[in-house]
């Protein structure tokens, strides 16, 4: 069987699936139009798999963001394997294309990486990231989805620097109907997230989530910030913060990779939520960040709906990129 049939009946199989299959297949529209069009051009100006080729789908990758050390061992790896298969014709490279783009995703690993909660304790997720990036959304749309799964949320305000930052989490405690512990504009946040790790154990709390200032022109207090607030959690909970989800804005592109490393030097960031991936066309970033480094991307943003934060699933990825190619 085919891997694009497979992904097919795997999505045509449960409701659940489908329904993922649809958001991925709608939200990555932009970057399916631009890499399916330059792919299928590619395909049919080729009769057959040449260097020429290899070296033009190199290029088509780049421009999706894939990531140029992604790429090359990406083009080396299929040059192997149409080698392998004795694949002549260019259209039955589009199927090991795919295959490697997952394979190279789950690395071995067939699981979706979740949430690390703490079952019957408090879990404390840290959210982290620059300004602009959607932090505050983000965090407003998983505490939807946590209370929907029955969770008891509570949110500290811990972007107090931000004009309008703890305002704007008030906002979204109103509307999700969760509890939202704040300080004045301009307090330490560390102690904004001590009374938030107070409140939440005072309030029989199953979760709480932190937000953080993004400030990364200044880097070295941004760095000392976050040291801080991480030292209050882990002294007040020990082994916590549980999570530390870094928060990248999709439409940045290769410069999310830059903040990526910055903040992997002040926190021990553990997922990814990647944002705007229905407003760009170099999804293939999803791919960059994962295999350079090392950091699996845990949640996707796929539309401006509160549902539309969806757990990363790399098979649905696949397949919402490949969707106009699979009969």
């Amino acid at each position: 069987m085919s891997f694009f049939k497979k992904l097919k009946d795997k999505f045509s199989s449960s409701t659940t699936s489908e329904k993922t299959s649809k958001k991925y297949e709608t939200g990555l529209e932009k970057t399916r139009q631009s890499f399916s069009a330059k792919l299928n051009d590619l395909i049919a100006r080729y009769r057959k798999v040449d260097e020429d080729f290899f070296e033009e789908l190199e290029e088509v990758l780049i421009s999706a963001d894939v990531g140029v050390n992604t790429v090359m061992e990406l083009i080396e790896e299929l040059e192997m394997e149409v080698k392998r298969q004795n694949i002549k014709d260019t259209d039955k490279v589009k199927e090991v294309i795919s295959e490697k783009l997952v394979a190279i995703y789950m690395d071995g690993n067939d699981s979706i990486p979740s949430l690390n909660l703490q079952e019957g304790e408090l879990s404390v997720i840290l959210f982290v990231g620059v300004n602009g990036v959607g932090k505050t959304t983000t965090i407003g749309k998983l505490a939807h989805q946590l209370k929907e799964e029955g969770k008891k949320v509570v949110l500290a305000a811990g972007d107090t620097f931000r004009a309008g930052a703890i305002e704007q989490l008030e906002v979204w405690g109103e509307r999700v109907g969760v509890d939202v512990i704040k300080q004045s504009a301009g307090s330490d946040p560390a102690a904004v997230v001590y009374d938030g790790i107070q409140a939440a154990k005072a309030r029989g709390a199953d979760i709480l989530i932190c937000d953080t200032a993004g400030r990364l022109q200044n880097k070295v207090n941004l760095m000392n910030e976050l040291s801080k607030v991480n030292r209050v959690i882990s002294r007040e909970i020990p082994g916590a913060p549980h999570e530390v989800l870094l928060v990248l804005d999709a439409t940045t592109g290769q410069n999310a990779l830059s903040q990526a490393k910055v903040f992997s030097e002040a926190t021990n960031v553990s997922g990814i939520v990647l944002t705007k991936l229905d407003g760009t066309a170099k999804g293939g970033i999803v791919l960059a960040i994962r295999k350079e480094l090392n950091i699996p991307v845990k949640y996707v943003g796929l539309g401006e709906q509160i549902t539309d934060l969806q757990i990363f699933d790399p098979n649905a990825f696949v397949y919402g990129l490949f969707s106009d190619m699979i009969e």
